[in-house]
Protein backbone atom coordinates (compact mmCIF):
# COMPACT_ATOMS: atom_id res chain seq x y z
CA UNK A 1 0.00 0.00 0.00
CA UNK A 2 1.20 3.29 -0.88
CA UNK A 3 0.49 5.46 2.01
CA UNK A 4 1.64 8.33 0.82
CA UNK A 5 -0.66 8.75 -2.14
CA UNK A 6 -3.67 6.77 0.37
CA UNK A 7 -2.95 10.03 1.95
CA UNK A 8 -3.14 12.70 -0.80
CA UNK A 9 -6.42 11.03 -1.65
CA UNK A 10 -7.96 11.27 1.59
CA UNK A 11 -7.12 14.75 2.10
CA UNK A 12 -8.12 15.87 -1.23
CA UNK A 13 -11.44 14.06 -0.45
CA UNK A 14 -11.83 15.91 2.82
CA UNK A 15 -11.18 19.33 1.41
CA UNK A 16 -13.90 18.68 -1.30
CA UNK A 17 -16.97 16.63 0.87
CA UNK A 18 -17.14 19.12 3.58
CA UNK A 19 -18.93 21.64 1.81
CA UNK A 20 -23.11 21.45 2.74
CA UNK A 21 -23.94 21.12 -1.07
CA UNK A 22 -27.68 20.08 -2.21
CA UNK A 23 -26.46 16.32 -1.52
CA UNK A 24 -25.09 16.71 2.35
CA UNK A 25 -28.19 19.26 2.90
CA UNK A 26 -30.18 16.32 1.86
CA UNK A 27 -28.51 13.74 3.85
CA UNK A 28 -28.48 15.95 7.27
CA UNK A 29 -32.15 16.45 6.51
CA UNK A 30 -32.90 13.13 6.53
CA UNK A 31 -30.71 12.04 9.35
CA UNK A 32 -32.46 14.96 11.85
CA UNK A 33 -35.55 12.88 10.74
CA UNK A 34 -34.23 9.22 10.81
CA UNK A 35 -35.29 8.54 7.68
CA UNK A 36 -34.82 5.84 5.73
CA UNK A 37 -30.76 6.77 7.26
CA UNK A 38 -28.72 3.54 6.37
CA UNK A 39 -30.20 3.59 2.58
CA UNK A 40 -29.60 6.94 2.18
CA UNK A 41 -25.90 6.52 3.27
CA UNK A 42 -25.34 3.20 1.69
CA UNK A 43 -26.46 4.98 -2.18
CA UNK A 44 -24.32 8.13 -1.19
CA UNK A 45 -21.32 5.84 -0.64
CA UNK A 46 -21.31 3.46 -2.87
CA UNK A 47 -22.28 6.07 -5.66
CA UNK A 48 -18.94 8.02 -4.63
CA UNK A 49 -17.00 4.72 -4.72
CA UNK A 50 -18.20 4.29 -8.32
CA UNK A 51 -17.41 7.92 -9.31
CA UNK A 52 -14.09 8.13 -7.99
CA UNK A 53 -13.13 4.56 -9.04
CA UNK A 54 -14.38 5.66 -13.02
CA UNK A 55 -12.48 9.08 -12.33
CA UNK A 56 -9.30 7.87 -11.01
CA UNK A 57 -9.17 5.12 -13.81
CA UNK A 58 -9.55 7.79 -16.72
CA UNK A 59 -13.02 8.26 -17.35
CA UNK A 60 -12.68 12.16 -17.08
CA UNK A 61 -10.61 11.92 -20.16
CA UNK A 62 -13.46 10.80 -22.29
CA UNK A 63 -15.47 13.31 -20.59
CA UNK A 64 -13.54 15.89 -22.25
CA UNK A 65 -14.08 14.25 -25.69
CA UNK A 66 -18.32 14.40 -25.47
CA UNK A 67 -18.81 18.35 -23.91
CA UNK A 68 -22.42 17.73 -25.34
CA UNK A 69 -22.74 15.30 -22.95
CA UNK A 70 -21.30 17.40 -20.32
CA UNK A 71 -23.78 20.41 -20.64
CA UNK A 72 -26.85 18.00 -20.93
CA UNK A 73 -25.87 16.47 -17.66
CA UNK A 74 -25.13 19.38 -16.01
CA UNK A 75 -28.41 21.38 -17.03
CA UNK A 76 -30.61 18.16 -16.49
CA UNK A 77 -29.13 18.55 -12.76
CA UNK A 78 -29.42 22.20 -12.12
CA UNK A 79 -32.94 22.16 -13.40
CA UNK A 80 -33.13 19.60 -10.80
CA UNK A 81 -31.74 21.67 -7.97
CA UNK A 82 -34.25 24.28 -8.79
CA UNK A 83 -37.20 21.96 -8.52
CA UNK A 84 -35.93 20.71 -4.75
CA UNK A 85 -34.67 24.58 -3.75
CA UNK A 86 -37.89 25.68 -4.77
CA UNK A 87 -39.86 22.74 -2.75
CA UNK A 88 -37.54 23.39 0.34
CA UNK A 89 -38.69 27.57 0.32
CA UNK A 90 -41.84 26.19 0.26
CA UNK A 91 -41.80 24.15 3.21
CA UNK A 92 -40.25 26.87 5.28
CA UNK A 93 -43.46 28.99 4.29
CA UNK A 94 -46.28 26.79 4.61
CA UNK A 95 -47.17 25.59 8.26
CA UNK A 96 -48.10 22.50 9.23
CA UNK A 97 -45.66 20.63 7.47
CA UNK A 98 -45.70 16.50 7.93
CA UNK A 99 -42.00 16.45 8.96
CA UNK A 100 -42.17 19.44 11.99
CA UNK A 101 -41.57 16.73 14.26
CA UNK A 102 -38.54 14.02 14.81
CA UNK A 103 -39.21 11.28 17.07
CA UNK A 104 -37.28 10.80 20.68
CA UNK A 105 -34.82 8.24 21.53
CA UNK A 106 -36.29 5.11 22.58
CA UNK A 107 -39.99 6.61 21.66
CA UNK A 108 -42.48 5.59 18.54
CA UNK A 109 -42.59 8.22 15.82
CA UNK A 110 -44.46 11.26 16.05
CA UNK A 111 -47.65 12.38 14.63
CA UNK A 112 -48.79 14.76 12.15
CA UNK A 113 -51.67 16.85 12.04
CA UNK A 114 -53.48 13.90 10.67
CA UNK A 115 -52.62 11.98 13.35
CA UNK A 116 -50.51 9.94 11.01
CA UNK A 117 -46.67 8.71 12.06
CA UNK A 118 -44.21 10.61 10.36
CA UNK A 119 -42.03 7.84 9.61
CA UNK A 120 -45.14 6.97 7.32
CA UNK A 121 -44.91 9.56 5.38
CA UNK A 122 -41.89 8.76 4.03
CA UNK A 123 -41.55 5.54 1.76
CA UNK A 124 -38.71 4.00 1.05
CA UNK A 125 -38.78 3.93 -2.68
CA UNK A 126 -39.39 7.96 -3.25
CA UNK A 127 -36.30 8.53 -0.77
CA UNK A 128 -33.92 6.18 -2.72
CA UNK A 129 -34.84 7.51 -5.78
CA UNK A 130 -34.30 10.82 -4.61
CA UNK A 131 -30.97 9.76 -2.89
CA UNK A 132 -29.75 8.84 -6.27
CA UNK A 133 -31.36 12.14 -8.12
CA UNK A 134 -29.15 13.84 -5.94
CA UNK A 135 -26.19 12.19 -6.38
CA UNK A 136 -26.38 11.40 -10.05
CA UNK A 137 -27.99 14.76 -11.31
CA UNK A 138 -25.86 16.92 -9.08
CA UNK A 139 -23.04 18.69 -11.25
CA UNK A 140 -21.26 19.69 -8.12
CA UNK A 141 -20.58 15.38 -7.45
CA UNK A 142 -19.61 14.78 -11.47
CA UNK A 143 -16.79 18.21 -10.35
CA UNK A 144 -15.54 16.85 -7.26
CA UNK A 145 -15.37 13.53 -7.22
CA UNK A 146 -15.09 12.39 -10.92
CA UNK A 147 -13.13 15.06 -12.53
CA UNK A 148 -11.37 16.83 -9.53
CA UNK A 149 -10.13 13.53 -7.73
CA UNK A 150 -9.63 11.70 -11.09
CA UNK A 151 -7.29 14.80 -12.74
CA UNK A 152 -5.37 14.43 -8.98
CA UNK A 153 -5.63 11.11 -9.48
CA UNK A 154 -4.06 10.75 -13.00
CA UNK A 155 -1.02 12.76 -11.67
CA UNK A 156 -0.12 10.11 -9.15
CA UNK A 157 2.86 7.16 -9.92
CA UNK A 158 0.59 4.20 -11.83
CA UNK A 159 1.69 2.12 -8.58
CA UNK A 160 -0.01 4.45 -6.60
CA UNK A 161 -3.46 5.48 -7.98
CA UNK A 162 -5.23 2.41 -5.87
CA UNK A 163 -3.99 3.71 -3.16
CA UNK A 164 -5.21 7.22 -3.62
CA UNK A 165 -8.63 6.27 -4.83
CA UNK A 166 -8.69 4.10 -1.56
CA UNK A 167 -8.14 6.98 0.62
CA UNK A 168 -10.80 9.07 -1.32
CA UNK A 169 -13.00 6.62 -0.65
CA UNK A 170 -12.53 5.73 2.86
CA UNK A 171 -12.81 9.60 3.42
CA UNK A 172 -16.39 9.94 1.57
CA UNK A 173 -17.91 6.56 3.80
CA UNK A 174 -16.47 8.30 6.98
CA UNK A 175 -18.28 11.26 5.77
CA UNK A 176 -21.19 10.32 4.73
CA UNK A 177 -21.87 7.54 8.19
CA UNK A 178 -20.95 10.60 10.55
CA UNK A 179 -23.26 12.91 8.65
CA UNK A 180 -26.70 11.24 8.15
CA UNK A 181 -26.16 9.13 11.80
CA UNK A 182 -24.52 12.02 13.31
CA UNK A 183 -27.10 14.47 12.71
CA UNK A 184 -29.36 12.83 14.84
CA UNK A 185 -27.45 14.76 17.56
CA UNK A 186 -29.54 17.73 16.55
CA UNK A 187 -32.89 15.71 16.96
CA UNK A 188 -34.10 17.38 19.98
CA UNK A 189 -33.54 20.88 18.60
CA UNK A 190 -35.77 20.10 15.69
CA UNK A 191 -38.65 18.98 17.63
CA UNK A 192 -39.61 22.31 16.94
CA UNK A 193 -41.55 23.77 13.88
CA UNK A 194 -39.40 26.79 13.50
CA UNK A 195 -36.13 24.93 13.46
CA UNK A 196 -37.54 23.06 10.19
CA UNK A 197 -38.41 26.16 8.80
CA UNK A 198 -35.07 27.59 9.37
CA UNK A 199 -32.99 24.69 8.13
CA UNK A 200 -35.76 24.95 4.91
CA UNK A 201 -35.07 28.23 4.31
CA UNK A 202 -31.51 27.78 4.26
CA UNK A 203 -31.47 24.73 2.26
CA UNK A 204 -33.57 26.03 -0.49
CA UNK A 205 -32.06 29.60 -0.66
CA UNK A 206 -28.35 27.82 -0.46
CA UNK A 207 -29.45 25.24 -3.66
CA UNK A 208 -31.04 28.07 -5.75
CA UNK A 209 -27.93 29.54 -5.52
CA UNK A 210 -25.89 26.89 -6.46
CA UNK A 211 -27.84 26.57 -9.50
CA UNK A 212 -28.23 30.27 -10.58
CA UNK A 213 -24.26 30.60 -10.12
CA UNK A 214 -24.01 27.46 -12.31
CA UNK A 215 -25.61 28.39 -15.11
CA UNK A 216 -23.63 30.28 -18.12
Amino acid sequence: MDWLAFSHGAALCASLIVTIGAQNAFVLRQGIMRSHVGKIVLLCTVSDFILIAAGVGGASVLVERYPVFVHTMLYVGLAYLAWFGINALRRAVRPGHAAMEVEAPGQPASANANGAPVQSAQRAMPIVLMTLAFTWLNPHVYLDTFLLIGTAGAREAAGGRAAFALGAMAVSAVWFVGLGYGARALAPLFRRAMAWRVLDGAIGSMILLLAVTQLR
